[in-house]
């Protein structure tokens, strides 16, 4: 992209900053430095249900992409736990937060899949009162080069800038949207939603397994992250999958997610 047409699309964001056309001219500028396929902005605070801020997806996509993503499989989203741990603002790759099963992963196989893309990247950007912005870009047949993701880091100053002026309301949002859906009990109960999976069955450690399992990490990873042996991990796991009556990780996903829907 030439510089004048930079400056141009550049313009347009700041002119658009708390107007409607704010998310469609932040988009445009994207796509001419590096062209993608989708664009979604989600807010993040806390566990709260995500709110899904702008996003350019076709009806057909939108369902698997936002509606059935905010009834719970954000929680095993690897930009989601990015937010969570924090990791600094700036541009990522999913790929390089993910856990190091993640490909191999539950939700990687029944969920995420689905999405059909080659590869996403992520601007977070911070606010000050805790809330996080991730502005995610999306591709469904190529991944990023490091020529692009070198020139889309450039103008990562302008992207956070722009989105903490056009949001800045961001923390209040979530407030009205708890209210919606009878106050923060909701938000409660889908942060404790791996701390109660498998209630009276399962050891407080065996749901400590479980959720970095369903999270995508190895027996090994869990192990570091436990400071157990990674056959102490399989042990628990064959345990778990005993007392649970399953004989596979895809039974467990599919057995968190109806905790989820009964929340």
């Amino acid at each position: 992209m030439d510089r004048a047409s930079l400056l141009a699309r550049t313009g347009a964001v700041v002119d658009a900053i708390g107007q409607d056309g704010f998310a469609p001219a932040l988009t445009s500028l994207l796509q001419a430095v590096a062209p993608y396929t989708y664009t979604v902005v989600f807010g993040y605070i806390g566990s709260a249900r995500p709110l899904d801020l702008y996003d350019d997806f076709p009806d057909a996509k939108r369902q698997i992409f936002v509606t059935d993503y905010q009834e719970g499989p954000y929680l095993l989203d690897p930009f989601y736990l990015a937010v969570t741990r924090p990791v600094p603002a700036g541009l990522y790759r999913m790929r390089d937060l993910a856990p190091d099963r993640f490909y191999q992963g539950e939700y990687f196989r029944n969920y995420y899949i689905q999405t059909g893309l080659a590869e996403e990247i992520g601007f977070f950007v911070d606010f000050p009162d805790g809330a996080t912005v991730i502005l995610s870009l999306m591709r469904d047949e190529r991944p990023f080069s490091t020529r692009e993701m070198k020139a889309l880091a450039e103008v990562q100053p302008l992207v956070a800038a722009s989105i903490r002026r056009h949001w800045a309301d961001l923390s209040s949002r979530f407030d009205t949207a708890s209210q919606k859906r009878n106050g923060p009990a909701k938000e409660t109960d889908l942060e404790r939603s791996f701390h109660s999976f498998g209630d009276g069955l399962l050891t407080a450690r065996e749901r400590e397994i479980v959720e970095h399992t369903l999270k995508g990490h190895s027996a090994e990873a869990v192990g570091r992250i436990l400071g157990n042996s990674p056959g102490t991990v399989r042990i628990h796991r064959r345990n778990i999958y005993a007392k649970l009556r399953i004989s596979s990780q895809g039974e467990l996903f599919s057995r968190f997610i109806q905790t989820l829907a009964r929340t």
